[in-house]
């Protein structure tokens, strides 16, 4: 089994997929990438069980067959190679692998590519066709707002719904929540399902927003296929959390205030705020917002004054400095809105103006109870 491959072509299709690698594997066997050849057509997998990702792409070859390659190694003698024609020469009875190249060679031992992990296969699936564009904004303005709790799994991840209507993704950690929803993306049927983390981040780092992809998912498994990649992962199990039920519906003490002006001065007076609860106090009176944080351990403290527009009754609100820049940060409007209904409660910010009338975003943050 002998092939050529560029040097670069091949780095940059192993380099999409490599993010699968885990350091920490159960299976000696996934430390390496799965080569196999059919036709003029090279597939290489990699996987760490709960996820599998390949890549596909036409080579000169004289056989088929398939081996598994030692990962790091491959990566690394292919980095430090110029651009230009490499030969593998595969000896299919000891598994060796021969790489040769213009000034010399080198050589490594393989597996048997038959002990490589088989893709699970979906039945009972359905499918939809997503903009990558939608698909990775959604992940960038999610993606933040999940949690890390081992006890509840089902938070770790982003909870994907379909609708006739529209489509929203959802990401929580019980401080904060995000709902992005888009409604120039429909599914045929209603059906849910939670994603984890990592194939989203493998997700986010491959979507270039120009290409179209095919998910394909049942209970327990969902496939993405864009352009020469398809991405493979198993689905989080269980209920997730009634979000719809945490969303405050009467709001009617209205913030709203230059996004980027509100940021900067929040990075400010977040300096002197305490390092465990984060907390900065948000005092609302007429046009006017006072930002102040304190230490007392340190006696440190901060405020600063904004102009703002504000419609409603004057209050003062802690939250998480923390949160607020995280969320600030992931909204792109010239102008957001803070709505609150009390000190006790949680408040929602979103955009000002909504420059595309086909997404809706919405994010929550509870306060942090203020020190009387």
């Amino acid at each position: 089994m002998n092939f050529i491959i560029s040097s670069t072509t091949l780095l940059k299709h192993l380099q999409n997929i490599s993010g699968v690698l885990s350091t920490s594997n159960s299976l000696p066997i996934l430390d390496n990438f799965l080569f196999e050849i059919i036709g003029n057509q090279l597939t290489v997998s990699a996987s760490d069980l709960e996820t599998t990702m390949r890549t596909s792409f036409p080579v000169e070859a004289n056989e088929e067959g398939k081996i598994a390659i030692p990962a790091k190694l491959l990566l690394d003698v292919l980095k430090n190679l110029p651009d230009q024609p490499c030969t593998f020469l595969v000896d299919k009875t000891n598994y060796s692998v021969e790489i040769a190249y213009d000034n010399g060679k080198s050589k490594m031992v393989g597996y048997n590519g038959d002990d490589f992990p088989r893709v699970p296969t979906i039945e009972k699936s359905s499918k939809i066709n997503v903009a990558g564009e939608l698909i990775s904004k959604a992940i960038n303005k999610t993606l933040f707002a999940t949690g890390n709790d081992d006890l509840r799994p089902v938070m770790s991840g982003v909870f994907c719904q379909f609708s006739p209507q529209d489509i929203t993704f959802v990401a929580t950690d019980a401080h904060k929540l995000v709902r992005y929803r888009r409604t120039d993306s429909k599914a045929t049927g209603s059906s849910s399902f939670i994603l984890p983390k990592k194939p989203l981040n493998l997700l986010k780092s491959n979507l270039h927003g120009d290409e179209d992809v095919e998910l394909e998912y049942n209970e327990s498994n969902a496939i993405f296929s864009f352009k020469d990649i398809v991405l493979v992962c198993r689905l989080i199990d269980g209920k997730y959390p009634n979000y719809e039920a945490v969303i405050p519906k009467e709001n009617p003490n209205v913030l709203t205030i230059d996004r980027a002006q509100f940021l900067s001065s929040i990075k400010r007076v977040s300096i002197f705020a305490n390092k465990t609860t984060h907390q900065i106090k948000l005092k609302l009176a007429g046009s006017e917002l006072s930002l102040s944080a304190e230490d007392l351990d340190f006696n440190n403290e901060a405020n600063e004054r904004l102009t703002c527009n504000y419609d409603g009754d004057d209050m003062e609100i802690g939250f998480n400095s923390r949160f607020l820049m995280e969320m600030l940060n992931n909204l792109d409007t010239t102008e957001v809105r803070l709505e609150m209904s009390e000190p006790s409660r949680a408040g929602l910010l979103m955009p000002a103006v909504n420059d595309n009338k086909d997404e809706d975003v919405l994010m929550l943050v509870m306060p942090v109870m203020l020190n009387r």
